[in-house]
């Protein structure tokens, strides 16, 4: 085996010029020496590497060539020497400059270098270019201050640690938010403070712990209490926090205050509870109401010579029917409510709707012998909408003047187009107006803003005399909005002067009438052919004529719009991808403007399923992909006309 000893006497006996090589082979570090002033004497080949400078370039200059302006302006190089000078060692890290003016940051070592009699003969410097590394703890440094500022801006979630006991020791803004303690009052105490008294008692708090420790993070919802004293609902998500040697270190709580989202949740669903039970209660009284009211006509029936017996049935008869009213209130909220009422897009002329409610109402009117003035003569608007809700909509507004108006009092019902409001009626520039004004008692200012809500009425007496469940008005206002359009309400507050409602609906053109329109010889059938290739659209015009039927061509979505109204096709073959507006839009303008608009049919090149039931849900009958199969299009026109000739005779 080898000697230790004769191995340390070999490494011993080296000679200077051995040395010398092993310094210089060295090219990590920069190692050389300086005399007691500072000059330097050698340079290795890491010093050619990190400093840049040759032997030549260096040799004879002062180190404080290798050091930036600012060091050299505190005068840095002479203090750093003297210090090694005086303890025998310095150590440090700073920028150092190379030849070509670029800095690094270098550990720096100089050690004193002492000869036989104690004097200082010169210094040994070594210098390590450690910029990679000092650019990886900026970048390190940086992201944790970013980190650091991002968790203390986060104002919407309280961010805090905990130590293992469950100390609070940090605190960013959003814990000062949420909780109400500044940092300097919560750091140090335990995190059980944020517990309900009972909760805490419980050892509940310690329980988290236990568990996010156990598996790693426990969320959780409850209960917490800010500094005030009030409780807020919290989402809490504990996280257990670990070294890189895998020692537990504390825990990171993040807390989310829920009681907004928790006290809608909780309305919607008192909500959703309160429309069923209204449903339920409406079907459940229409069963009772059922007999009443056949009884009823069997009275009516009876000729019978009776004061009472005329007097007491015709009290049946209008409180049956005011029964009857609120019901059907009842079941439409629920329907509202739950979205499962639907409603007709037809066009509908409002002077009908008018006379209609009023008819409904007439009865209220004149057993309280009220003055309805009907101001319907300068306008004749037509919308689109589903007419039976709008003649509940006006029937509702009257019969609520009515019954607020004292006997004898006047109902005035106002119909009227004018220009949209900007920004309010969207495409349509026509709006129609329906007023309802009274003169009863008005609505008192604080009563104003919720008038419209369920169940609110106005002031009455303790006796209630004007009865109702405060449906009307917000079934008027939800049907109106279904509608696309809105409600508003005007009132003083004062007696006698009485409140008014307009009901604002955007306005479309009068529809054509379906019959006669197109001037065609009876029995005869008419297609009309869109599609923006004039030849696909002249080929298919002259099949459909080689196939027994008129046809007509046009090559965009408006003028087809226009041949319809004007031509009265009975079936329409429509491609989709038109300039202008697309199949789809005439389809659904088609259906919004005429009363009995022709049966469509898509021939495009969209063939997937979803371009299919798009069709399909705008209201095509059929969906041909091109090109068509002319086998398949004659026989779907063959039963088309059939199903139609069949409904003609049925009706």
């Amino acid at each position: 085996m080898p000697d230790p000893a004769a191995e340390w006497l070999s490494i011993a006996n080296l000679s200077d010029t051995d040395h010398r090589q092993m310094i210089d082979a060295v090219t990590d570090y920069a190692i050389f020496f300086l005399d007691p002033d500072g000059m330097v004497l050698s340079w290795n080949a890491g010093a050619r590497l990190v400093c840049g400078y040759e032997d030549a370039e260096i040799l004879g200059h002062h180190v404080s060539t290798l050091y930036p302006a600012e060091a050299q302006q505190r005068d840095g190089p002479r203090q750093e020497l003297a210090q090694a000078r005086e303890t025998g060692h310095f150590e440090d890290e700073g920028w150092r400059v190379r030849k070509d003016g670029s800095r690094f940051w270098a550990s720096v070592v100089i050690t004193r270098l002492t000869g036989p009699d104690g004097g200082v003969r010169g210094f040994s410097k070594i210098t390590r270019d450690l910029s990679e590394r000092r650019q990886q703890d900026e970048l390190l440094r940086a992201s944790e201050e970013r980190f650091r500022l991002l968790v203390e801006g986060v104002k919407d979630y309280a961010i805090f640690m905990l130590d293992p006991a469950g100390h609070v020791i940090s605190w960013n803004a959003g814990a000062q938010k949420n909780k109400g303690y500044e940092a300097a009052e919560i750091i140090g105490r335990h995190f059980s403070t944020f517990y309900p008294p009972d909760v805490a008692a419980s050892g509940w708090p310690a329980q988290e712990l236990r568990n996010a420790l156990r598996d790693g993070r426990f969320e959780d919802e409850g209960w917490r209490v800010r500094k005030d004293g009030s409780r807020f609902w919290a989402s809490v998500v504990i996280t257990a926090l670990y070294d890189a040697a895998g020692h537990h270190k504390g825990f990171a709580k993040v807390t989310r205050d829920l009681s907004e989202r928790r006290r809608i949740t909780a309305l919607e669903d008192e909500g959703r509870r309160m429309a069923t039970f209204l449903a339920m209660l409406g079907h459940e009284l229409r069963n009772p109401l059922a007999p009443i009211s056949n009884a009823l006509e069997l009275l009516k029936r009876e000729k019978i010579e009776s004061r009472i017996f005329n007097s007491t049935r015709d009290i049946i008869d209008r409180q049956l029917r005011q029964m009857t009213r609120l019901i059907d209130d009842l079941l439409d909220v629920g329907r509202i409510t739950s979205g499962k009422i639907h409603l007709e897009a037809k066009p509908v002329r409002l002077r009908d709707v008018i006379h209609d409610a009023v008819e409904t109402v007439r009865p209220l009117v004149a057993l309280k012998s009220q003055q309805l003035d009907l101001q319907v003569d300068g306008a004749d608007p037509w919308v689109t909408g589903d007419r039976a809700r709008l003649v509940q909509v006006v029937s509702n507004l009257v019969h609520n003047a009515a019954k607020f108006t004292d006997s004898g009092g006047r109902v005035e019902l106002r119909l009227g187009a004018g220009p949209a409001a900007p920004g309010v009626a969207g495409a349509s520039a026509i709006e129609a107006e329906i007023a309802v004004r009274d003169t009863g008692p008005g609505i008192a200012p604080q009563d104003i803003h919720r008038i419209f809500d369920l169940f609110v009425q106005g002031e009455q007496d303790a006796a209630r005399s004007k009865g109702g469940l405060g449906l009307g008005l917000s079934l008027v206002q939800q049907l109106v909005a279904l509608h696309g359009g809105r409600v508003s309400v005007f009132s003083s507050g004062r007696a006698g002067e009485g409140s008014e409602f307009i009901v604002n609906l955007a306005a479309v053109a009068e529809p054509l009438a379906g019959e006669g329109a197109s001037g065609r010889a009876p029995g005869e059938r008419l297609v009309l052919v869109v599609d923006d290739n004039q030849d696909a659209a002249e080929t298919m015009a002259l099949l459909m004529d080689a196939l027994g039927y008129a046809s007509a061509v046009v090559h965009d979505g408006f003028a087809a719009i226009e041949a319809v109204k004007t031509g009265r096709p009975d079936v329409v073959l429509l491609d989709i991808g038109l300039p202008g507006i697309d199949g789809h839009e005439v389809a659904r303008r088609l259906r919004a403007e005429l009363v009995d608009p022709p049966a469509l049919i898509a021939v495009t090149g969209y063939g997937q399923p979803s371009d299919r039931d798009t069709s399909f849900e705008t209201g095509f009958l059929g969906h041909l992909t091109k090109p068509v199969d002319v086998d398949r299009l004659a026989r779907m026109l063959e039963r088309l006309f059939q199903d139609q000739q069949a409904g003609a005779a049925a009706g």
